[in-house]
């Protein structure tokens, strides 16, 4: 099983922005800056989403356990809807990777256990 923490972040909204990616695998730990320009903090923590399973299906397709301190996306994707249509195609792209998965889950965590995640999305920001 692969877990992955995810953190999207802006400086300002909208504002410049960053994807925080840790992945654990095997014993090793796989971490990413990902700068996503500019958007808005919601629209930043999909990408971070969106990212982190493109990086899941090029290297461990397999079982993937994704934790976010970002209730809109874990509440997005465990009901499969978004009302605002500015994150529907982002929602519809995470979908679909996640049935080319042979598990996935998702688990909404507190802000304070997903540090390392909001540290890298964080770096990120400075990185656009």
């Amino acid at each position: 099983m692969i877990e992955v923490n995810i953190d999207g972040a802006s400086a300002g909204n909208p504002g410049p922005s960053g994807a925080g990616i840790l992945i654990k695998h095997n014993g090793e730990v796989e971490k990413y800056s990902i700068p996503l320009g500019i958007m808005d903090n919601h629209e930043a923590e999909f990408m971070a989403c969106k990212k982190a399973l493109e990086i899941c299906l090029d290297k461990h397709p397999d079982t993937v356990w994704l934790k976010s301190d970002s209730q809109a996306v874990v509440h997005a994707i465990e009901k499969e809807f978004v009302r605002n249509a500015q994150y529907k195609q982002l929602l519809h792209d995470i979908l679909d990777m996640t049935k080319q998965m042979d598990l996935f889950f998702i688990k909404w965590i507190p802000s304070k256990e997903n540090k390392a995640a909001d540290e890298l999305a964080r770096k990120a920001i400075h990185l656009n």
